[in-house]
């Protein structure tokens, strides 16, 4: 049987939505704790890095937490990531639990429209994992917003298409990130009724043509555990994707390495399989 390898998909207190999870509950000492309980041999926070002066959203479409930095024109403007604060925790946690490996790391969003701004942060090394997220679609009037929104206003299958679309530009835009995160992110909030139930294979070219980017780079894919979609792996080993991570995107312990162990023989069904340490790519 596998061992368990890292989550290299987590946030904590740290994030700015840290909270809008129901199980949030707890702190980055009570994820560690967690880790050592499961047998988790590694974590690595991936705090929300979002530039963005703003963006748009509707009330209801975002959790509490991030209602209350959205102004009455329904533009949501984030607090700045405190960078300092957050390494200093994380070198407070290694020196307490030092039977788990801790790294560090961002989950960067929109990076190919942030780079330049985010460049002296990323400049000392201080960060040993960057993952990049699509989070935002272009609205009206130059503003940005999440595909929640966006499915109040367009067609289900527009909105998809636009994020698949992205992707690639997304890719190209960008050179900080080394990991894709959860490419299934739009399919989240796909609207029920809309058209049936969300079908993958009617946005196939458009899921391949994103991986085909995304592998001509040499970088990895992420295997976001919400939701175990065994065409992911399928699709990413076929468009020519060599690596993986894994990613459970808690914002809270008791989701920490949600699905692992399944995920993890399903990936390895694939060809993939695991480096030397934890949060090594899984490779093939």
């Amino acid at each position: 049987m596998l061992s368990l390898t890292a989550d290299a998909h987590v946030h904590s207190e740290w994030s700015w939505d840290y909270g809008s999870d129901p199980e949030s509950v707890g702190s980055m000492a009570r994820i560690c704790e967690r880790a050592i309980e499961i047998g988790l041999p590694a974590v690595i926070f991936t705090e929300h890095l979002d530039l963005e002066d703003s963006w748009r959203a509707d009330y209801g479409d975002i959790g509490d937490t991030a209602q209350k930095y959205m102004d009455g024109a329904g533009h949501v403007t984030l607090p700045p990531f405190d960078a300092d604060g957050y390494l200093a925790a994380i070198e407070r946690l290694r020196h307490e639990y030092q039977q788990l490996r801790i790294l560090t790391g961002v989950e960067f969003g929109q990076p190919h429209l942030w780079d330049s701004k985010a460049a002296a942060l990323f400049a000392g090394g201080d960060f040993e994992r960057i993952n990049g997220s699509l989070h935002m679609l272009p609205f009206d009037h130059g503003d940005r917003t999440e595909p929640t929104t966006l499915y109040k206003y367009r067609a289900a299958d527009e909105v998809m298409w636009a994020y698949l679309e992205e992707i690639p530009r997304m890719i190209a835009g960008s050179d900080s990130f080394e990991v894709f995160t959860h490419i299934d992110y739009a399919v989240r909030s796909w609207p029920a009724g809309s058209d049936g139930p969300f079908d993958p294979r009617r946005f196939e070219e458009g899921f391949r043509a994103a991986m085909r980017a995304l592998a001509d780079t040499g970088r990895a894919l992420e295997m976001n555990t919400r939701r175990l979609w065994p065409w992911i792996p399928q699709w990413w080993a076929e468009e020519g994707g060599r690596a993986v991570t894994f990613g459970s995107d808690t914002h809270g312990p008791y989701g920490l390495a949600a699905h692992f162990p399944e995920a993890m023989m399903m990936v390895e069904s694939f060809g993939f399989r695991p480096g030397a340490r934890p949060e090594d790519f899984w490779t093939r």
